[in-house]
């Protein structure tokens, strides 16, 4: 439930398309519901803009379906995210409109309508092709929030004529969500370049030295460049819900 549907709910009330007592019922759980191995939290979307998601690991198909079938019911956005195509044809028996975004590794449905703001802009670049699953985690989060977004991928130090050449896009998005792995050295160079907030993505990429995205992590929480926020290793679902909150704020 969002903030839509409960103001569309009490137009009805007023309105007298709806009767109390059916308001009633349908606003009895409102706040929460138990489904024996979860509850449900569907305030969320009213308190936050946006109703839980699903995090699928570590549940099983018949679980992350009967969620999303309590979420889709109440016709909020449905986002699941670190899913398999194994999860989605089990939710897809129960949401018809759900669909698979395999790069991002997510479920959506009910996709909300993108922002009428275009010059509000969400910038996800990656500093290499094997860091484009999680900036793709990012690119579906922040439209499913009804965000514009764009992408600039592989770019890193490497050839950092690469990123040079893009600087027009730098400079007309609201804020950049910069995912990279190995040394994680993106993020410093896009801070020092830009004067909009950026949120730095530790991935996993890279080899044994890396630790498994620790070695960018720290590289990025040591950044000279200024105004840089750093997210949890691999966490493009949280860098892209900030992102997208900061835009708002914008």
């Amino acid at each position: 439930m969002n903030q839509s549907y409960l103001k569309k709910l009490l137009g009805d009330v007023r309105k007298g398309a709806i009767s109390e007592e059916r308001a009633l019922g349908m606003l009895k759980n409102l706040s929460y519901e138990s489904i024996g191995f979860a509850t449900i939290d569907h305030h969320r979307g009213i308190r936050q803009g946006f109703p839980e998601v699903i995090l699928c690991e570590g549940k099983t198909n018949e679980q992350i379906a009967a969620i999303a079938a309590k979420i889709a019911a109440r016709k909020g956005a449905l986002l699941a995210t670190r899913a398999t195509k194994e999860n989605y044809r089990a939710v897809r028996k129960k949401v018809s409109n759900a669909r698979f975004h395999e790069s991002a590794h997510a479920i959506t449905a009910n996709e909300p309508r993108l922002s009428l703001r275009p010059e509000r802009k969400i910038l996800v670049i990656t500093a290499g092709t094997s860091d484009i699953p999680v900036a793709e985690e990012a690119v579906v989060t922040a439209r499913m929030l009804g965000q514009n977004v764009d992408t600039l991928y592989d770019v890193g130090v490497a050839g950092i004529h690469r990123l040079l050449s893009q600087t027009e896009k730098l400079h007309t998005a609201s804020v950049i969500v910069v995912v990279a792995g190995m040394d994680g050295a993106l993020a410093s160079v896009v801070g020092g370049l830009v004067d909009v907030p950026v949120i730095a993505v530790p991935t996993s990429t890279g080899y044994g030295a890396s630790f498994g995205g620790i070695a960018p992590m720290l590289t990025m929480l040591n950044s000279c460049a200024a105004g840089i926020t750093v997210v949890n290793i691999d966490n493009g679902f949280g860098a892209a819900f900030a992102a997208s909150l900061i835009t708002k704020l914008k």
